[in-house]
């Protein structure tokens, strides 16, 4: 099993794979299945977050069973449609499905943890914009979740991808740096530009702390995603211009480990600190469970 990203990209360059190629190849022998089944099981993550997405984009869209979020994504959409943003299409279409996911994770709804629940839009929305702006087949899909995985693989045996453990960047963070380096393989980059766009991204939200309002994984954890999102866009394009970043992907990840473990356990999903203990935090929390939230 590949242990770094150092190492993914070495094999990568002297087999002259793509990181996806190599990510199937690693799960076919620990899984000891064939190409196909593992590449099936993929798609079935991958029709999984496709359907979250519909879900919350079409008509009014969804909402919580609390009511605090829901409903936002079906308005970007809308939005979108009048043609009056000042971002533009890729970055807008990411927006709604990384917005719509999240909605449908609130509202219970079904989704794919990539690499979890709380970080679940960031992945889909940035794929989801790219398979618009690229045109990508379904078999694209797959090969940019599988090159996702690897760089989240090393990210979840060196460091953390736990809110509780390492605070938001953890979770929004490395997602975000999971989709940049996957963006970067499905628009035609280098193994090494993957490798740095996974720095750009993971770099820019170190210190992201997690702080759920009333300790449920709404807000501000929704439009985190959007962060993750945009983020991950941004860093792909600095690393298919040719910039590079001066800290080493690993490097990054031991440091967000590092960020993680100093983190106080108020920023780290306790619902503590933050957003939730904020005077209209604590309010809302008080409004959901009453006297003992």
């Amino acid at each position: 099993m590949y242990k770094s990203i150092a190492e993914i990209v070495q094999a990568a360059q002297e087999r002259q794979l793509s990181l996806a190629e190599l990510m199937i190849e690693q799960e076919c022998e620990l899984s000891k299945k064939t190409v196909a089944e593992v590449r099936t099981k993929m798609q079935t993550q991958l029709r999984a977050m496709h359907a979250a997405a519909v879900r919350g984009t079409h008509g009014k869209g969804v909402a919580s069973r609390t009511g605090l979020t829901g409903q936002q994504a079906a308005k970007l959409v809308k939005y979108h449609q009048e043609g009056h943003s000042l971002s533009g299409d890729t970055v807008l279409t990411a927006l709604e499905n990384a917005v719509a996911t999240n909605e449908v994770n609130a509202a219970m709804g079904v989704i794919c943890a990539a690499p979890t629940a709380g970080s679940a839009g960031t992945l889909p929305g940035v794929l989801f914009a790219l398979k618009k702006r690229l045109a990508l087949s379904e078999e694209d899909e797959v090969n940019f979740l599988f090159c996702a995985s690897g760089f989240g693989l090393i990210v979840a045996n060196n460091a953390t991808i736990a809110g509780a453990t390492g605070g938001c960047q953890a979770e929004v963070g490395s997602a975000s740096a999971m989709a940049a380096a996957a963006a970067v393989e499905a628009s035609g980059g280098t193994p090494q530009q993957s490798a740095e766009a996974f720095a750009f991204a993971l770099s820019n939200l170190l210190g992201l702390v997690c702080d759920p309002v009333a300790g449920l994984v709404e807000i501000p954890c929704v439009n985190r995603n959007v962060v993750g999102a945009v983020n991950a866009l941004a860093a792909a394009d600095l690393a298919l211009a040719g910039l590079t970043s001066q800290i080493p992907a690993d490097e990054v990840i031991l440091a967000m480990k590092d960020v993680g473990q100093r983190m106080p356990r108020e920023l780290r999903e306790t619902g503590l600190g933050g957003l939730a203990a904020t005077p209209t935090g604590t309010e809302i929390a008080f409004k959901i469970f009453g006297q003992e939230a």
